[in-house]
């Protein structure tokens, strides 16, 4: 159940008004001005809770479960337990997770300015912004409407944000321009140096690294991550694109709309990574690799190859996903035969 001392409950809503909001239908007429104050895990869940059933392996716990309303596919609602009326979705975890924005709204920021942030000369701050304590805005920023700086978060001389961004704390985010709605949590490092050195024996030259970051509008960076900028040209990331806790972006790196990038991938310079493509934890890429639309990485692959449109690789060096299935059961094949 959620913690009240941190979470700020909306509501109550009928049955009929969350089926609107979630985009399904009320299987039961009759229950549409039954009440509801909270959203609940399927085991944890009373009557005055809303739930919801996304994995058939949870179908015991559903069976079980105490909620009053319940968000399910059409296909399972007659494993439903008697008490609990049901919104039919095709979508349930989608429309759940539209039910518990409203049930939770992300708080609204009161505008204003802390007395110990810095904001200096030429900085712009648009209508409604929040300056949390310690945050530094540096000369010539542009900050967009509404936007929320967190503590002791650092926005760069001239960097661009557009509207609506929140920045957590500790953040900072230089040589850059962020688009609209993007979040970005506490202790990201946007628009550092990229890793660009020239090697010999007289010693490793530092290569100046003077491009920018481009982050496009919806993004969301998970926190801890780094986004080094561009050599000569940008480093971008596109549109709607969400990233994982502690994932390392490198110079120039390219990665297209939509894409989901999961804790601890290190994406090497110059990769360019098309849109809607999923790579799993912890996987590697190369620099200079090219990656299709619509790719799946599987976790801890290694990377060391272009990827085409719609392919599903795994291992290390990465392999076609039946390829990598059927070397690991030669293998245990193998080993048993041996132990024999």
């Amino acid at each position: 159940m959620t913690d009240p001392r941190f979470y700020a409950a909306s509501g109550p809503f009928t049955l009929a008004r969350l089926a609107e909001i979630a985009g399904a239908t009320a299987q039961d007429v009759a229950a549409s001005e039954a009440v509801f104050r909270d959203v609940a895990a399927l085991d944890q869940a009373g009557p005055e809770d809303v739930s919801f059933l996304e994995d058939r392996r949870l179908l015991p716990a559903f069976r079980a479960t105490g909620a009053g309303a319940c968000v399910v596919r059409p296909e399972l609602a007659d494993q439903a337990p008697s008490h609990t009326a049901l919104l039919l979705s095709a979508e349930p975890y989608r429309s759940f997770a539209k039910l518990a924005a409203a049930f939770y709204p992300a708080p609204e920021s009161a505008p204003g300015v802390h007395a110990s942030a810095v904001v200096e000369p030429g900085a712009r701050l648009g209508e409604g912004c929040r300056i949390e304590a310690f945050a530094v805005v540096g000369a010539n920023a542009e900050i967009g409407s509404r936007c929320h700086i967190g503590p002791h978060a650092v926005i760069g001389p001239s960097a661009v944000l557009g509207a609506d961004v929140r920045v957590g704390a500790g953040a900072s985010l230089l040589f850059c321009e962020i688009g609209d709605r993007v979040i970005v949590h506490p202790g990201v490092r946007i628009g550092q140096d990229g890793y660009g050195y020239v090697l010999g024996s007289a010693g490793h030259l530092k290569v100046p690294q003077l491009g920018r970051v481009i982050i496009a509008e919806d993004v969301e960076i998970g926190a801890n991550t780094t986004i080094d900028r561009g050599a000569l040209g940008d480093t971008v990331i596109g549109a709607g694109t969400k990233i994982d806790n502690l994932v390392q972006i490198g110079h120039n790196v390219r990665l297209g709309r939509g894409c989901m990038v999961v804790s601890q991938v290190g994406i090497s310079g110059s990769t360019v990574i098309g849109d809607f493509v999923m790579i799993a934890g912890q996987a590697g890429l190369s620099g200079h690799v090219r990656v299709g639309d619509g790719a799946r990485i599987g976790a801890q692959s290694g990377i060391m190859r272009d990827i085409g449109p719609g392919e599903t690789v795994f291992g290390y060096p990465a392999m076609p996903y039946k390829q990598y299935m059927r070397q690991v059961a030669l293998l245990a094949r193998l080993a048993k035969k041996k132990g024999q």
